[in-house]
C-alpha cells in the first residue's frame, strides 16, 4: 500500500490482523510527525478502541475548551465552547502526527519502503507488478492506496486527479508559529467576507498553530513546493489587519507549512481489478467536514474485514467494502457544506448570521447546541465485527 500517514498503517494493522503480509511505501524519508488537530468521531472511535489505541488518544487530546470569535481589530465578539460544537460525547481531538505516531507504533515489524514512490502498476488476473522509483520491481496480490488527495496510485490506476476532484471554493494553510498572542488551551479567529486568519495552542504544543483561509477561484501550485504556496497567501491576505501580518511572515519559515486546495474526491468506485483505494485517495471529503481522519479509519477497518471475510478473494471483499461504504461516505461529505458557511461566509450576510449564531451558541443546551448531523454522518456505518 502506499502511504504512511493514517489510511495506510490502519490498513496495515488490520491486515496483519486477518493474516496478510502488508508492504508500505512513502515517499517521505521518515514517519511525519508534527501536523494539525483531527477529530476521531462516531465510528473511527470504536475501531480506534479495536485498535487498542483509544486510551492513548484521549490522553494525548489537544484539551482545546474555547474558541473566540473577534472583530476586525481582535476585539471579542463571541466566546463558545469548544464541547458545543463536536459531534458526540465520546470524540476526541489529537494531533495528527500523535495519531500517526500511534499506528505505527502498532504495526511494527511490517516492511517499509521509505522514500520511495510507485512509479506503474501493471496487473493481470493473477498478481500486480510493481515498479518504484528506488527500490527493485516487485509482484503483489494487491496493490492499495492510501496516499491521500493527490494520491499517486489513484493517478496511476483509475485517471488524472481533475476526473475525480470537486473544488469546494476555498484554500487553506495551516502551520506551525510561535504563542505570541499567549493562548493557553484555546482558539481564536477573525473574519472578513471570504477570509479566514487565526490561531490555535493545543495542551500537548509547545507553541500555536496559525490557520488562513481564503476564497478565491482554484489557483495552481505545486502541493509539495511552499515556494509556489506562500505568494498565493500573500496575494490573498494583503493589506489584513490584525496578527495577519506576522502569520505570513511565519509561514515563510514553518518547517510544517500545510497549502492545498479545500477538494472532495467523488468517486463512482474505489476498486479496479486488484487496485483499491482507502481514505482521502478515495474519497477525501476536505478539511472543511472535519471528518477525513475518522473516514481514513474507518475505511481502512472496513476494507481488512472485507478482504478477511472473503479470504482473500479481492473480487467479493472489493464489492462489499464499496456497498459498506458507500452511504457512510457520501454522508461524511456533505457535511463540508454547512462547515464552510461556519468557517469562512463569504457575504456580509453570511458573516453576520454566522457571528449571531456564534453569539447565541453558549446559552443554548448542549444537547441542542452539537450538531445532531455530524454526529449522525459520523455514525453512519455499521462495522464489521473485529478478527
Amino acid at each position: 500500500m502506499s502511504g504512511a500517514s493514517i489510511a495506510g498503517p490502519a490498513l496495515a494493522f488490520w491486515l496483519r490482523e486477518h493474516g496478510f503480509h502488508p508492504t508500505v511505501v512513502e515517499r517521505a524519508p521518515a514517519i511525519r510527525d508534527g501536523g494539525y488537530a483531527i477529530d476521531v468521531r462516531g465510528a473511527a472511535v470504536t475501531v480506534a478502541e479495536r485498535m487498542g489505541i483509544l486510551p492513548e488518544i484521549q490522553q494525548a487530546r489537544t484539551g482545546i475548551r474555547a474558541l473566540t470569535i473577534t472583530d476586525a481589530d481582535g476585539r471579542p465578539l463571541a466566546d463558545v465552547r469548544v464541547d458545543q460544537l463536536m459531534g458526540g460525547p465520546d470524540d476526541v481531538e489529537v494531533m495528527r502526527g500523535t495519531l500517526t505516531r500511534l499506528l505505527h507504533e502498532r504495526i511494527a515489524g511490517v516492511e517499509h519502503l521509505f522514500d520511495d514512490s510507485i512509479t506503474s502498476i501493471e496487473q493481470d488476473s493473477d498478481a500486480v507488478r510493481v515498479t518504484f522509483e528506488r527500490a527493485e520491481p516487485r509482484e503483489f496480490d494487491l496493490v492499495i492506496g492510501a496516499d491521500g488527495l493527490h494520491s499517486n496510485v489513484r493517478h496511476l490506476a483509475f485517471g488524472p486527479e481533475r476526473d475525480f476532484a470537486r473544488y469546494l471554493g476555498f484554500h487553506i494553510s495551516i502551520f506551525s508559529t510561535e504563542n505570541f498572542l499567549g493562548l493557553e488551551r484555546s482558539a481564536t479567529l477573525r473574519n472578513t467576507p471570504g477570509r479566514l486568519a487565526g490561531m490555535y495552542r493545543a495542551r500537548t504544543d509547545a507553541g500555536a498553530k496559525a490557520i488562513l483561509g481564503f476564497a478565491s477561484p482554484r489557483l495552481r501550485f505545486d502541493p509539495r513546493d511552499p515556494s509556489t504556496q506562500i505568494p498565493l497567501l500573500d496575494k490573498a491576505f494583503r493589506d489584513e489587519p490584525w496578527i495577519v501580518p506576522q502569520l505570513l511572515e511565519a509561514a515563510r519559515s514553518a518547517p510544517d507549512l500545510y497549502f492545498d486546495s479545500v477538494t472532495q474526491i467523488r468517486m463512482d468506485g474505489w476498486t479496479r481489478g486488484r487496485v483499491a483505494l482507502v481514505g482521502d485517495a478515495g474519497y477525501g471529503p476536505s478539511p472543511l467536514s472535519g471528518q477525513g481522519s475518522s473516514l481514513a479509519l474507518v475505511g481502512a477497518y472496513v476494507l481488512a474485514a472485507a478482504l478477511g471475510a472473503a479470504n482473500g478473494d479481492h473480487r467479493t471483499a472489493f464489492r462489499r467494502y464499496e456497498s459498506e461504504m458507500r452511504d457512510y461516505v457520501t454522508a461524511n461529505q456533505r457535511i463540508a457544506t454547512d462547515g464552510a458557511k461556519t468557517l469562512i461566509p463569504t457575504t456580509r450576510t453570511g458573516l453576520w448570521m454566522r457571528n449571531q449564531m456564534m453569539r447565541v451558541l453558549p446559552h443554548l443546551p448542549k444537547t441542542i447546541a452539537f450538531s445532531k448531523t455530524l454526529e449522525r454522518a459520523a455514525n453512519a456505518i455499521d462495522l464489521p465485527e473485529r478478527p
